[in-house]
């Protein structure tokens, strides 16, 4: 039995095994999506109906099995699962990103690294650059660069070898694969050579602070991807001592920071002879991404 429509009186509403078309099962998972309080509830019916139906709107085109997948969706929804998980892809600076359980999803503050770094380059984004991203995750932030800077090279590393994998697809997916490598591995172990530009996005969440995120992430990001040891900061003391050696002359280091802890990365890069070049908000206005060069 599918659930009947409540506005003002009681109506029946066809489920999407009985919809003559995708406009007709889009209206229905609306409603089913809006009466459980989701926001944007119109807007995310219609994303998954094309991503079902691949935009068509042709009774013919909609099938039980598209009405079924439909029905899911909106199920794990409802649920509490983040809508672009169910999606299975997010856009990120533009961009088509897949995901996986070993990825975070990318997010429009971490564009925020994205507009920093390119401000650095400056003229330079011609140039045959090197660059290099730590805990690649998705690859959001490497591949965007490399969109970006035409005759640039980069490797993305992640502990994660699902990571790693999601992120290759990535980079097939937005044509760079050429000039993209993605390896497992912790951080710059066994990392060779220097590079003109390092991004990370590194696990910034106090492990005490798991248990009280949001259920969206607690329950659906991975772990590995959030815990930042005993206070959140283990990952910037590894770069203040590793990355000296990784970084070219006149190259740029570009760190994303959690809420409240831009004063403590400061520091604890200056602390490895970091020299900070600026900051970066988000688009809730607090610091975000944090830049640092050696000289």
């Amino acid at each position: 039995m599918h659930e009947r429509e409540d506005a003002g009186q009681l109506t029946p509403s066809p489920g999407p095994d009985a919809a003559s078309s995708s406009s007709e099962a889009r209206r229905h998972a609306a409603r089913r999506l809006l009466q459980a309080g989701i926001d944007n509830a119109a807007l995310e019916a219609r994303w998954l109906v094309e991503h079902l139906s691949s935009g068509s709107d042709a009774p013919a085109s909609w099938t039980p099995a598209m009405a079924a997948a439909l029905d899911e969706a909106v199920d794990r929804r409802l649920a509490g699962e983040p809508f672009w998980r169910i999606l299975g892809e997010r856009e990120f600076w533009g961009l088509p990103f897949r995901l996986s359980p070993a990825t975070l999803e990318p997010r429009p503050d971490s564009e925020t690294l994205i507009a920093a770094a390119l401000d650095q380059l400056g003229a330079r984004r011609q140039e045959p650059l090197r660059i290099l991203d730590l805990g690649t995750g998705t690859g959001c932030l490497l591949v965007t660069l490399l969109r970006e800077c035409p005759a640039a090279s980069g490797i993305g590393i992640d502990l994660s070898s699902e990571a790693c994998e999601t992120a290759r697809m990535n980079a097939a997916l937005n044509g760079v694969a050429g000039r993209a490598l993605l390896g497992v591995g912790s951080w710059t172990d066994g990392l060779d050579g220097r590079f003109d530009l390092i991004v990370s996005n590194p696990p910034y969440i106090p492990s005490a602070d798991i248990a009280t995120l949001d259920a969206v992430v607690r329950d659906h990001d991975p772990l590995l991807a959030l815990d930042g040891g005993r206070d959140g900061l283990d990952p910037y003391r590894i770069f203040a001592r590793t990355l000296p050696d990784r970084l070219a002359d006149g190259g740029h280091v570009v760190l994303e920071i959690g809420a409240g802890q831009e004063e403590d990365v400061k520091a604890i890069m200056r602390g490895g002879g970091f020299i900070w070049r600026g900051s970066r908000s988000d688009l809730g206005g607090h610091p975000r991404a944090l830049i640092f060069a050696l000289h």
